[in-house]
């Protein structure tokens, strides 16, 4: 694994550099219980995606990235970083061939096939929107949870229907230790959690080590535990790193779609 390694750039196309991390170890190692009801996709932007035309003039996109979460593996986020930049100095004759090779690369490492848009710099699509439901940010807490534990997860007793969101998720890399920042979005119909209790759950990612796609997962189980809901989608946008963000989206829907990406993205 590339992480918390120093690595150049490479100047040539290297598609091994591509690290693939099989989710269903980590799911067991982490206690994860995902089954088949689980659906979703992980939405990747990477926003330093460059090649050369057949002129050796530079082109640049925004590449949206979807890899289905039933897929075997995840691919490690630097090695994608070192994949796109192994494509600056490669000449296509047009976006289509890059996205084609990327589709290609990308899928065979996951074990799947992906979800490419190569989208111009000022496109409206990339305009970060609000997240929909009631920020519970502002709630009073108790100090404690220090594990994201399904225990902290606290019903009201009552059945019903809610959509909240938080900005205050933080998560630590497995490999380096470093920093993840993210919003959450949470929304379900079932046994209501209370809300402190929630954003008290949330908070206690804040020393959890754990990838990305691993926290969203984490969350949706343990909330699908306590909730026992007819209906649950959770989205996490994580900031940028390397010049990529990540947004896990898991859902109980076979057909849910993410949502668009943030402006703190």
């Amino acid at each position: 694994m590339l992480l918390g390694k120093v690595t150049a750039a490479p100047d040539a196309y290297a598609p091994d550099v591509l690290y693939p991390i099989p989710r269903a170890p980590g799911r067991r190692a982490a206690g994860i219980d995902i089954d088949s009801a689980c659906f979703g996709v992980d939405l990747w932007h990477a926003y330093e995606l460059s090649w050369l035309d057949e002129q050796g003039k530079p082109e640049v996109r925004v590449g949206r990235i979807s890899i289905p979460a039933d897929s075997p593996n995840m691919v490690e986020s630097k090695s994608l970083k070192l994949y796109l930049n192994s494509l600056n100095n490669l000449r296509h004759g047009s976006a289509d061939a890059v996205a084609t090779r990327i589709r290609q690369d990308v899928g065979g490492v996951v074990g799947a096939e992906i979800g490419l848009e190569l989208l111009p710099v000022t496109a409206p699509a990339l305009c970060g929107e609000p997240l929909t439901g009631e920020c519970i940010d502002q709630l009073a807490l108790h100090a404690g949870g220090l594990h994201p534990e399904r225990d902290l997860l606290v019903t009201t007793g009552q059945r019903g229907e809610d959509t909240v969101h938080s900005h205050l998720l933080r998560s630590l890399c497995p490999v380096t230790g470093q920093p993840d920042w993210a919003s959450v979005w949470i929304h379900y119909r079932g046994d209501l959690i209370e809300r402190a209790s929630l954003l008290q759950y949330i908070i206690a990612f804040r020393q959890h080590q754990e990838f990305h796609e691993q926290c969203v997962e984490r969350m949706f189980a343990d909330i699908g535990h306590r909730a026992t809901p007819e209906f649950l989608q959770i989205q996490a946008f994580y900031t940028r790193r390397g010049g990529l963000d990540i947004n896990p989206m898991r859902s109980t829907e076979p057909g849910a779609r993410p949502l668009p990406r943030m402006n703190r993205q």
